[in-house]
């Protein structure tokens, strides 16, 4: 998918100039659905805190994969992105906005990909 990445990122971790295979089974859905760990994992990804090693991959990533529209991203971080970005939207928008603010101020990338999100039924706001 080339959608809007953000945390959807978990899954897609820079090696070598390739997504690795590594967080394929990350549970993404954890993550959003724990209130605790998606705050620790939102001020990581907003240096407004300390990040876990995956955290700390993420945020060093997210312009590369925002950028490339995560071309080499396996069909299963796919999924994921597509589940993390419709799961912000719909239940977390303000924290959707603030992670959108500090990653694509401009909407350069709302723009890029807005397209093939509606295609996959995700309206950006």
């Amino acid at each position: 998918m080339k959608g809007i990445i953000f945390l959807g990122c978990l899954l897609a971790v820079v090696v070598s100039g390739k997504y690795t295979e590594k967080y394929d089974n990350f549970n993404y859905k954890e993550v959003l659905e724990n209130e605790k760990l998606f705050q620790s994992y939102e001020k990581c990804l907003l240096d407004q805190g300390p990040c876990t090693a995956e955290g700390k991959e993420l945020r060093a990533h997210i312009k590369e994969a925002l950028e490339n529209g995560c071309e080499e991203c396996t069909e299963k971080q796919k999924e994921g992105i597509d589940y993390c970005i419709r799961y912000l939207i719909e239940n977390k928008p303000e924290q959707w906005k603030s992670l959108c603010d500090k990653f694509d101020p401009t909407g350069k990338y709302k723009k890029q990909y807005e397209e093939e999100a509606q295609k996959r039924g995700i309206k950006i706001p």
